[in-house]
């Protein structure tokens, strides 16, 4: 409870004590691995740099899917030597395993070498992670970002087609590909996903600054979303007060009399009930309103003297290198955690494995349009209460090349501020389907934060507390959170389209706890009497004030 409320009330005491209150064609040839490699260093320019963190209520169309102009870095005869040199021993060791793997004839050495390539490939991507905060060059960066080590592994059609994929984030959405989510961690933008935190030494000035001057934006965050919300529900009100007044004002001409209105009717009587409770609302609305518009205020001075003390104490924050140490071993787990003990867990991207259409390919605009969708049924998949309104908060979502096939939800949110933080999943960006990939995670964004509500209560309460009891009486097997994303992906992509896929019960507690969009709900009411049941009790819990 205590984490719920962490923007209510005092200031964080720390804070306080601080301030004193074109594709190549199909003939491009396999790299001649001889004599790539050179000495020479790579610039590591540090980079940090801000997101549009601004609630916003849809995810914005999409507009653009491609660059008009592709670009030319595949086609560039010294990428794959620009993709490894610079980094080492490791780099060269890469090479010839690479090399043995695509030259040998033998099936048992082929997989031997395979084995080989993906335990000292992970070493490799460490050092190309570390660059990856500052400015590094195409090569390096598609390498981070698609697992493309060399244009040649790919045709020339899906070559043209990965060139032609929008490079930056000009949505500014929280979706981030692997380039640049090092770069968010190591510039400190963003905090590691890792179970523990990474310690910093309390000689970093700089860092520790950081690390307030991002409790102060959270609180900032957080004030705006209040006041944007309650300013909404005032809005609401007040068009519900003037719908009664107008009502109250009609009057009939008495008979006999027509230049005199007629009494209150009995209906118009009982409206004046009404329009007291909206007033009290109106004015306890205004009060929070207030409330949160002074701690907007205080959050705003909070931010501006930190931002201030950071530029002091050095301007941008120079490169964590263990923050990046640690998120790409996180990444290491979310990656295997995608594809499974089964899966092809090879990380090059190459046509040997890769046998995606465009449409599933998880590049940041297909997964802005499957989220928008899912959005359309799901209204409230990426909402949590604060301060009794839903507020919505889409979660940091990493982009992860490789071919895996199912999402995961490696955070629900950050442990300290479970109010307003941004949770964090996962998707592969080479599955068999993507809108699978993508409720999966979603599925157990679902389950983890509800779990979370519901804290040791998980198998009594809430949506998990319901579910686990139906599991349990029906005597299924296995474990109850992959059955749960199982049958969310049945509840999205089945049951929104009157297609009965789940058990009765399990349909009701989805109803209830993950309900559908209301557009979907009046879609569904005619079309079984099973959904029209369902329908019809919303408005007896309602009623009840359910």
């Amino acid at each position: 409870m205590a984490q719920e409320n962490m923007f209510q009330g005092e200031m964080d005491p720390e804070i306080a004590a601080l301030l004193g209150t074109t594709a190549a064609d199909n003939s491009t040839p396999i790299p001649d691995f001889a004599s790539i490699f050179s000495d020479e260093a790579e610039d590591d320019e540090s980079l940090a740099a801000g997101e549009n963190d601004v609630a916003e209520e849809k995810f914005p169309e999409i507009t653009k899917r491609f660059e008009s102009i592709p670009t030319d870095a595949f086609n560039d005869p010294n990428y794959y030597k620009i993709a490894l040199s610079g980094e080492g021993d490791i780099g060269k060791r890469v090479n010839t395993i690479l090399q043995k793997y695509l030259n040998t004839k033998d099936p048992k050495d082929r997989g031997v070498y395979r084995q080989q390539f993906i335990t000292v490939y992970w070493d490799f991507l460490l050092g190309v992670a570390h660059k990856a905060a500052g400015k590094i060059p195409d090569p390096k960066k598609f390498l981070l970002r698609y697992g493309m080590m060399h244009p040649a592994f790919l045709d020339a059609d899906n070559r043209a087609f990965f060139s032609k994929l929008v490079v930056d984030n000009e949505l500014s959405q929280p979706i981030y590909y692997l380039d640049e989510w090092f770069k968010a961690v190591g510039s400190g933008i963003i905090k590691n996903s890792a179970t523990d935190e990474v310690r910093i030494a309390k000689s970093n000035t700089q860092m520790h600054l950081q690390q307030l001057l991002e409790k102060a934006i959270g609180k900032l965050d957080s004030t705006k979303m209040l006041l944007r919300t309650r300013d909404n529900d005032r809005i609401i009100l007040e068009k519900s007060l003037l719908d009664r007044i107008k009502l109250i004002a009609e009057h009939y001409p008495i008979d006999g009399l027509p230049e005199v209105g007629s009494c209150y009717t009995e209906a118009q009587k009982k409206i004046f009930s009404d329009v007291q409770e909206l007033l009290k609302n109106l004015i306890k609305a205004d009060h929070d309103m207030e409330g949160f518009l002074r701690d907007m205020k205080e959050a705003e001075v909070d931010v501006k003297t930190l931002r201030e003390k950071v530029e002091e104490a050095g301007g941008a924050v120079t490169i964590d290198v263990k923050a990046v140490d640690t998120e790409c071993e996180t990444v290491k787990q979310m990656v295997k955690l995608t594809i499974g003990r089964q899966g092809n867990h090879f990380p090059l991207l190459m046509n040997e494995y890769y046998h995606c259409t465009p449409n599933d390919v998880a590049f940041r605009e297909n997964v802005i349009e499957k989220l928008a969708w899912l959005e359309s049924i799901d209204a409230e998949a990426f909402k949590r209460p604060y301060r009794k309104m839903m507020n919505r908060i889409v979660p940091y979502i990493v982009l992860v090349p490789c071919y895996g096939d199912y999402g995961i939800c490696w955070e629900p949110f950050d442990r300290h501020n479970r109010a307003t933080s941004r949770g964090r999943i996962a998707i592969p960006m080479y599955p068999k389907n993507l809108t699978i990939a993508l409720l999966s995670a979603v599925g157990d964004l679902r389950w983890q934060m509800a779990k979370e509500k519901a804290s040791y209560y998980w198998m009594e309460e809430g949506l998990t507390g319901e579910y686990y009891q139906w599991f349990t009486k029906m005597k299924l097997k296995g474990d109850v959170k992959e059955t749960f994303i199982q049958d969310y992906i049945l509840w999205v992509t089945k049951e929104s389209d009157a297609v009965q896929k789940l058990d009765k019960e399990v349909r009701t507690i989805f109803w209830i706890r993950m309900p559908f969009s209301q557009a979907v709900k009046d879609k569904l009411k005619d079309r079984s009497l099973a959904y029209n049941n369902l329908y019809r009790g919303d408005a007896t819990r309602a009623a009840r004030g359910f």
